[in-house]
């Protein structure tokens, strides 16, 4: 018995012997990470040549701080029960800075719900995301971002939507890239893999961004997913991944930029995690008190975005405490213009929630519509 185990345990070995000199290595992958101004706002990389234009960077620290002004009003609003549940981008906002800005206007953007920097600067007004958080989806019609996609909720959904739209650009010969934005939550859902895979079948124009904040409500990355990056998620794909500093707008413009124009010039798609932090709670219906610790709050808050870029223009002598007061004040005005139009707007009829999901309402709604029109004129 003592030899025949022996034998086994030889024969083992030699096998395992045979299949190592036998492998091959037949890809590899690599994931670059990128940086240019650390969190102390130091230069770590050389400056990309728009970054060289003073004033275009004063516009990146413009937005960043307008859409923060906006952001912090409208969770007052809802606060006082003047909106409904809000989707807070604190901490984030360097991410829709540089994605709305790397766009062209005939591009597409596809967003979640808390991209408002994006859509700013595509030509979204204060009053429609307004609009539509006070439950008006006419807040969605947007006057001028009409291509653009409204506000998705939906976890993932919106990465197949992207690939339809990018589809149809290949199809017709257009010169015009389908921009993704979703968080790192939405990566564990098979929406995300289905459309990465059409992506990098057909080798669409499309550029999937992924808002990695750390959370995916109360579910903290390292719960959600194993995989060391998620970036990396793209090669199973066929095509390029890659991480970004979150809070770092200037290199976050550069890369966004590159892969659209890869996109646009039929080098295909490319995916890019964005590192940043959720310093707020996940919703106005949330409590990330419950599930994450003051320490590693103080902590993040040490690397976010806009103290991050004023920083360096302030050492650039480029920014100083009288541009940081006219922008206070130019924001507060910009911020209390649209919240007057948006409590002024009348609100839409009860019956309106039926009016914008059917072309021809079903017989059965049809009821139901009367009924709530009969409802509402006795009120």
């Amino acid at each position: 018995m003592a030899s025949y185990a022996i034998d086994i345990e030889n024969r083992q070995e030699s096998k395992s012997n045979r299949s190592e000199r036998s492998a091959q290595t037949v890809a590899r992958f690599e994931i670059k990470f990128y940086q240019i101004l650390n969190a102390v706002g130091e230069r770590v990389a050389p400056l990309p040549i728009f970054a060289r234009d003073v004033e275009r960077v004063r516009q990146f620290y413009k937005a960043i701080y307008e859409t923060r002004a906006f952001d912090k009003k409208a969770v007052s609003l809802q606060r006082r029960g003047q909106l409904g549940t809000y989707a807070s981008s604190l901490g984030q906002e360097a991410i829709g800075v540089a994605t709305g800005s790397a766009m062209l206007e005939h591009d597409v953007l596809l967003v979640a719900y808390r991209e408002y920097g994006a859509q700013f600067l595509r030509g979204v007004t204060m009053t429609e995301i307004l609009l539509y958080w006070g439950g008006n989806e006419q807040g969605m019609n947007f006057r001028r971002a009409h291509k653009d996609f409204p506000i998705c909720v939906p976890i993932a959904s919106q990465a197949p939507h992207a690939v339809g739209v990018a589809y149809a650009m290949k199809l017709r010969g257009e010169k015009r890239v389908a921009v993704c934005v979703l968080g790192d939550g939405a990566t564990s859902k098979g929406d995300f893999y289905e459309a990465i895979n059409a992506a990098g079948t057909w080798q669409l124009p499309v550029v999937f961004i992924i808002n990695n904040n750390g959370w995916a409500i109360s579910q903290p990355r390292h719960q959600q997913c194993y995989a060391e990056t998620l970036a990396q998620k793209a090669f199973a794909a066929g095509f390029d991944g890659e991480q970004v500093d979150g809070d770092d707008v200037i290199a976050l413009h550069e890369r966004i930029a590159l892969a659209i124009e890869k996109a646009r010039t039929g080098g295909g798609p490319t995916l890019i995690e964005a590192l940043t932090y959720r310093l707020c709670d996940h919703t106005t219906a949330d409590d990330a008190s419950r599930y994450r610790s003051k320490e590693e709050l103080n902590q993040h808050q040490q690397n976010e975005p806009l103290r991050r870029l004023r920083i360096y223009l302030a050492g650039q002598g480029e920014w100083s405490q009288h541009d940081e007061t006219q922008l206070q004040k130019e924001c507060r005005q910009k911020v209390e213009e649209a919240v007057d139009k948006y409590l002024n707007t009348p609100p839409q009829p009860a019956e309106s929630m039926f009016d914008y999901l059917y072309h021809s309402l079903p017989e059965g709604l049809q009821e139901q519509r009367r009924e709530v029109v009969k409802w509402s004129r006795q009120q």
